[in-house]
């Protein structure tokens, strides 16, 4: 590992280090179109879905799993600059309390949806005006592994690339389509790939089994404290529900979206349009 190390920093007044410890806040993130990738699931995810990695900061003691000493090997072949530290710096730079001894300074551009190109039969999600980046990850890490297409985030000022977001998606935010977008632009875009429309909402009458998954289809998610907007209502958005049996009346919405976007795997494994053939 030590033929890829380039530069050695002992203190916290580095330039390399003052600027990573900027990019903790997101209007510095944004400024620069960078974020802060920690922990080696995390780097190795954006690394396979070509994010540039501008630097990494190499705290060698904690460098001891095989996956973590493989991923050194991965980036001394890369163009990124590999800064070994010592625990003082890494302490200060971590987002968190993480013991993989890798940090990388990457690239964060985001995605429009005039740049995608979807599948013949997408399955997406929306999320309208969610608020806290750990929720988001955890959707984004439950898309991820029931294999959607894309997940498009609206009206809302979360960053994508928050550091909460890519920890507790392990990454998944990299290697899954996604975009922010205004509720407007996003169902118009929708209706103009005639993608079905399911929004979830705790008054509708229709539980989630009850529709048709196979067919293209997106379903869309709101905050939990204010729930969708008028955006996603109309005679071309069908209202789904949860049961739910006990005294709350709703999920927490990464829970809500893993139970939905598992029923639509079901569906398209178990039976190619079973509802569409009836039609």
């Amino acid at each position: 590992m030590d033929a890829g190390l380039t530069t050695r920093i002992t203190s916290l007044r580095n330039d390399h280090v003052k600027s990573a410890i900027k990019l903790r806040r997101g209007r510095h993130r944004r400024k620069l179109g960078q974020t802060l990738i920690d922990g080696v699931r995390e780097l190795q995810r954006a690394i396979e879905a070509g994010v540039e990695v501008r630097e990494v900061f190499v705290y060698r003691q904690l460098i001891q799993s095989a996956e973590a000493l493989e991923l050194c090997r991965q980036l001394e072949n890369l163009s990124a600059d590999l800064l070994e530290v010592n625990r003082p710096v890494f302490e200060k730079i971590a987002y968190g309390q993480r013991t993989d001894g890798l940090l990388a300074v990457a690239e964060s551009r985001e995605a429009t949806l005039a740049q995608w190109q979807l599948p013949d039969r997408p399955l997406l999600a929306v999320v309208e005006r969610l608020e806290k980046p750990g929720n988001l990850g955890a959707i984004l890490r439950s898309a991820d592994g029931a294999g959607l297409s894309a997940l498009i985030v609206a009206d809302t000022q979360t960053d994508l690339f928050n550091p909460n977001v890519i920890r507790s998606s392990l990454g998944s935010v990299f290697s899954l389509p996604v975009c922010r977008a205004p509720s407007a632009e996003a169902r118009h875009w929708l209706r103009d790939r005639q993608v079905t429309i399911y929004a979830a909402r705790v008054d509708a009458d229709r539980d989630y089994t009850e529709v048709d998954w196979t067919l293209p289809a997106a379903v869309v998610l709101g905050a939990e404290a204010t729930g969708l907007t008028d955006t996603w209502a109309g005679e071309d958005v069908t209202a789904i529900r949860l049961p739910m049996r006990g005294q709350v009346d709703s999920l927490n919405v990464s829970c809500a979206a893993a139970v939905l976007f598992y029923e639509a795997l079901r569906q398209r494994s178990t039976n190619p349009s079973p509802l569409a053939a009836q039609r």
